[in-house]
Formats: C-alpha cells, sequence, structure tokens
C-alpha cells in the first residue's frame, strides 16, 4: 500500500490528475485500451473539472479510455445523485471518448436488471474462470470513502460487504431509502491499480480505523479493498490523514 498525503483538497484534486495522466499514458505504451471506473462525490467532481482542462484534456487519450462506474445511485441519468450524470457535466461532456466506451448503470432498468446488464458487460470485457477472474480487471478504479468508512455501495453492516463471488449488486439501502447498484470486492479486488482519494475532517477517525484498526469490515468496508495483484494508493489530504500514526 502507498499513502499519498497532500495539503489540501485542491492539492489532492492537482495530484491525482497528475497520477492518473501518467498512469493512462503508462498502460497505453503496452496496450491500445485503458479501463477506468470512476467514482462519485465532491472529491472526485473537483479531480474531473481538472482533468477538462489544460493541460491534462491535452495530455490524456480520450478515445482510447473505455470507462466506467464503481456504482450508482438509482436514480435517473438527469437526477443530481447520479454519479454518471455528474461526471458527464464535469468530464465527460468536454472531450472525446466513443459512446460505445462509455458504460452507465441503466437506471431504466429494474435494480436486478441493472446489476445484471453490468455484469454481462464486466464478463465481456474481463472473462472469468468459474466464479472468479482469470486476468486483472480495470487498469484504475478511483474510489472513495464515506464518513462511516464505507466504499463503492458497500455500506456497514451490509450482506453485500462479504460477497465473494458475483462482481455486481443491486440492493435497497434502508437508511438512505433507495437502492444502490454496485462493484463488489472481487471485481474490484483484480484491479491493476485501486486508487482511494479522501479528504476532509471528518474522514480523520474512520481513515486511522481503516489503515491501522483490526480488520472489521463490518463497521468499516473500505478495508474489504485488497487488490490480489494490483496496486493500492490510498491518497489523502492533511486533514483527513490528521489521525493516522503511520505518516
Amino acid at each position: 500500500m502507498q499513502l499519498i498525503v497532500t495539503k489540501n483538497p485542491t492539492e489532492l484534486a492537482k495530484t491525482a490528475a497528475k497520477f492518473i495522466t501518467k498512469r493512462i499514458n503508462d498502460v497505453l505504451k503496452t496496450q491500445d485500451r485503458f479501463t477506468i471506473a470512476l467514482s462519485g462525490g465532491s472529491t472526485p467532481k473537483a479531480l474531473h473539472e481538472l482533468l477538462a482542462k489544460s493541460p491534462y484534456v491535452e495530455q490524456v487519450p480520450w478515445a482510447q479510455l473505455h470507462i466506467f462506474w464503481g456504482d450508482e445511485r438509482y436514480v435517473p441519468i438527469d437526477d443530481s445523485q447520479n454519479n454518471a450524470g455528474m461526471a458527464y457535466d464535469t468530464l465527460l461532456g468536454h472531450v472525446y471518448t466513443p459512446e460505445e466506451q462509455i458504460h452507465v448503470w441503466r437506471t431504466d432498468l429494474s435494480p436486478d436488471e441493472a446489476a445484471a446488464d453490468y455484469d454481462r458487460i464486466l464478463h465481456d470485457y474481463f472473462g472469468e474462470t468459474g466464479a472468479g477472474v482469470d486476468s486483472p480487471t480495470f487498469d484504475l478504479i478511483l474510489l472513495g470513502m464515506g464518513d462511516d468508512g464505507h466504499t463503492l455501495s458497500l455500506f456497514p453492516g451490509t450482506d453485500v460487504v462479504h460477497e465473494t463471488t458475483a462482481w455486481t449488486k443491486a440492493y435497497f439501502l434502508t437508511k438512505q431509502d433507495m437502492y444502490r447498484l454496485t462493484l463488489t470486492a472481487p471485481v474490484a479486488n483484480r484491479a491493476r491499480c485501486v486508487l482511494f482519494l479522501v479528504a476532509g475532517p471528518q474522514k480523520a477517525a474512520p481513515l486511522k480505523e481503516v489503515l491501522e484498526g483490526e480488520s472489521n469490515p463490518d463497521l468499516y468496508p473500505s478495508q474489504v479493498i485488497k487488490p490480489v495483484d494490483g496496486e493500492l494508493v490510498w491518497m489523502v489530504d492533511e486533514k483527513a490523514a490528521s489521525d493516522l500514526t503511520k505518516r
């Protein structure tokens, strides 16, 4: 695991933009496409806005990207809570990536149908052996962490945290009174690189537990993200890192 601490959220977004741009260009030296799973939230929004501007927008070969999302709220794409909608507003509407290479969660289907549809797409891209994955999945997954230690739509106390075979899940999250659509740990942990972006003092206590506490994924689901063969990078600002002893 690599821990990168930046001064503030602005510097976090800049550091992430540089990291991602370099990662994309390095990978594309050896293959013809780059698969990335985006995230929702305020920190990714700032990152998207940077990537859509100079110098990053010119440095990324957008037409070679194949874009996914780690999770989604079961709301229409034009709803302000929809992660894909936010990404179109802040990034994808400002660059050229072929639409057939952009894979949104289908919230026009039923929740279970949407999860099955995404599962099919992922298997078409990455293949499988039995119930597992026989090769790496995403070149990069961008993740955040909530104040409660959740990541993706893996929330404390939910069964999906312990999923070991399915790649996608749809379930009703009672505390939010909505369905959530999510990738699961088995497919996320086959990524070549997982990059967490975490900012703010409200993240300090859960971040310390996730990184330095005992294993307790029922309370801190972010602990289940442990790439099998890939890199795990936590990029955090100083306030989020304030409780850590290993800095």
